[in-house]
């Protein structure tokens, strides 16, 4: 089997699900990665996988989007694959590349059902633009059942073409950084910061939690929409330790172990990257409810559920946590355990293969049809 995998974005997620995928010794795989993308990681490529880097231009820079789309057609055509496997999408490939390459079994990965909520880096592209990618998909893979559920009724695709499958181990855990730091008291938020993830709802808690644990640190770490109405909505701004930048593998590092709690207040979900990246470094989860986030926290085990949008909830939770440091050390292991063994890339791998056999399968039936017809042979295949 050869494969293509083209991403655009989750440069990461991709040169680790790519090298999983290469596991097996009849799969061929070759990965298209955007420059952005694969730079941070070009440490984890496997010598299994062949990568090819592309430039990704700026969003409207028309005349070099049509070159890269081009030039990423004939890559990918010379290549000769036996199905492409695309993650989400990329406007002007969706809009431009698929008609050109529909004879291609496709397998998409799906990894918001819909635009989330004020986020607006996303939105850049339309929602009809990614469910265009997600018709021409012969099968689909999501990451949580509630994003399958969503996907379905919203689409009304068969949900036999729709594959729940875990979202690859991400966290680049390098053990020489912040091995000997000191876990502190602090509550950890980290990623993109849009009006879905509730950051609004972790503020809030704050003089809740301070309350019963004065040297509480809530940690921000994080990019995203304008940041003030954040500031301002503090009581207590001295509680705070903000990094509003890109954050480096380094210090996502220095953050991650010197945190006691992650906490993931949102109102609306599909997965998140953050759960693995805290499930690696043995940390405990304080999540919602929402989306696919309840398939990604095992509630008293790995860590906390609470309802969206219940500051007092959210606080009784991470409360908890800060002050019991046996149970931390409980749910750390067990979140560890269940990245390392749900998540590792080999058994992604095995299960999105098993996926591209299902994507080619029509591609093999009409082969023996044409065959069949052409030798005037009786069709006794009853799936063709």
């Amino acid at each position: 089997m050869k494969v293509v995998c083209v991403g655009f974005d989750f440069g990461e997620y991709c040169m680790r699900l790519a090298g999983g995928l290469a596991e097996a010794p009849d799969t061929e795989v070759v990965l298209f990665l955007s420059r952005e993308e694969a730079t941070p990681y070009l440490h984890l490529l496997s010598p299994r996988v062949e990568l090819r880097i592309f430039d990704k231009p700026r969003f409207r820079q028309a005349w070099q989007q049509l070159k890269m789309v081009w030039s990423l057609v004939r890559q990918i055509r010379a290549a000769k694959p036996d199905v492409m496997h695309m993650q989400l999408g990329h406007m002007w490939f969706n809009l431009l590349a698929l008609p050109l390459l529909q004879d291609i079994p496709l397998v998409l990965t799906v990894h918001d059902s819909l635009i989330h909520v004020g986020d607006a880096a996303s939105a850049k592209t339309p929602q009809w633009v990614l469910d265009r990618a997600c018709f021409k998909a012969r099968q689909r893979i999501v990451h949580a059942p509630q994003v399958k559920d969503l996907l379905v009724q919203r689409l009304g695709i068969d949900p036999a073409t729709v594959h729940v499958i875990p979202y690859v181990i991400v966290g680049d855990v390098d053990v020489s950084v912040g091995e000997d730091m000191q876990e502190e008291p602090w509550v950890l938020f980290f990623g993109r910061i849009w009006e879905y993830k509730g950051l609004r709802y972790l503020i809030e808690a704050e003089p809740l939690i301070t309350a019963e644990v004065p040297e509480a640190k809530i940690v921000i770490a994080g990019t995203g929409e304008d940041f003030e109405p954040y500031r301002q909505a503090m009581k207590h701004p001295e509680n705070f330790i903000v990094h509003y930048e890109y954050v480096s593998d380094e210090k996502r590092a220095e953050l991650f172990r010197r945190s006691s709690v992650v906490v993931l207040p949102y109102i609306e979900a599909s997965q998140s990257f953050v759960i693995s990246i805290a499930y690696r470094f043995g940390k405990p989860v304080v999540a919602t409810t929402v989306g696919g986030l309840p398939a990604m926290v095992d509630d008293e085990r790995t860590g906390l559920l609470v309802p969206p949008r219940d500051a007092p909830a959210l606080a009784r939770a991470i409360v908890m946590l800060l002050q019991d440091e046996g149970l931390r050390k409980e749910f750390g292991a067990a979140s560890m355990q269940k990245v390392n063994v749900e998540c590792a890339p080999e058994r992604v791998g095995r299960q999105t293969r098993a996926v591209y056999l299902e994507a080619m399968r029509p591609c093999v039936s009409r082969a023996v049809l044409a065959e069949q017809t052409a030798t005037g042979n009786e069709v006794s295949n009853p799936n063709v």
